[in-house]
């Protein structure tokens, strides 16, 4: 049976914009974003992170140190009630970086890889799921893999053109979700 889903962007979306943030003492939640996954997760959506991590091709850290931050912010989701149903990351640029980093590959948003292999292993109806971000590039891999899509004026979003269509924040992209319910 497949499920609903909502796939939001890490930085900026969820967690304060931080530039290539490398450990788990950076990790910020933006206001009301853990109120929102755990409606969510009450409503029975499959809450799913899917982020772009080039700080790993560049050398900035290792790849092992995603895996910490998103404990990290799974734990203060968590004291809060909430949780992410999974996590999907691009570690590859395709310009930049080192050895098999350095690749133009199929993951890195905007190209629907992440949210593609999450529906495989989750189930989910990526026709039903909303894809949620704060760039351009999260709304072309949520058009891309047959999402609808919202972006937020947070992060990056606060750089958006104002015909961008975007919303104040993840509260309003849900809000919004569910009066289209």
């Amino acid at each position: 049976m497949s499920r609903e889903a909502v796939f939001l962007d890490r930085d900026g979306t969820l967690i304060e914009e931080v530039h290539h943030l490398a450990t788990p003492d950076q990790v910020r939640l933006i206001p009301g974003a853990a109120e929102v996954v755990r409606q969510l997760n009450d409503a029975g959506v499959l809450v799913v992170v899917v982020t772009n991590q080039s700080g790993v091709a560049r050398g900035y850290f290792p790849e092992s140190r995603v895996a910490e931050v998103h404990a990290h912010l799974s734990a203060l989701l968590a004291e809060r009630g909430a949780r992410i149903d999974a996590y999907y990351h691009c570690p590859h640029h395709p310009t930049e970086g080192i050895g098999a980093y350095r690749t133009a590959c199929e993951c890195r948003k905007p190209k629907p890889g992440l949210l593609l292999t999450a529906a495989r292993d989750l189930g989910i109806d990526l026709a039903r799921s909303w894809m949620i971000g704060d760039k351009a590039c999260d709304a072309g891999a949520g058009a891309a893999a047959g999402c609808r899509t919202l972006l937020v004026r947070t992060g990056h979003g606060r750089e958006l053109p104002a015909d961008a269509g975007a919303v104040a924040d993840l509260t309003a992209a849900v809000n919004f979700i569910r009066s289209r319910a």
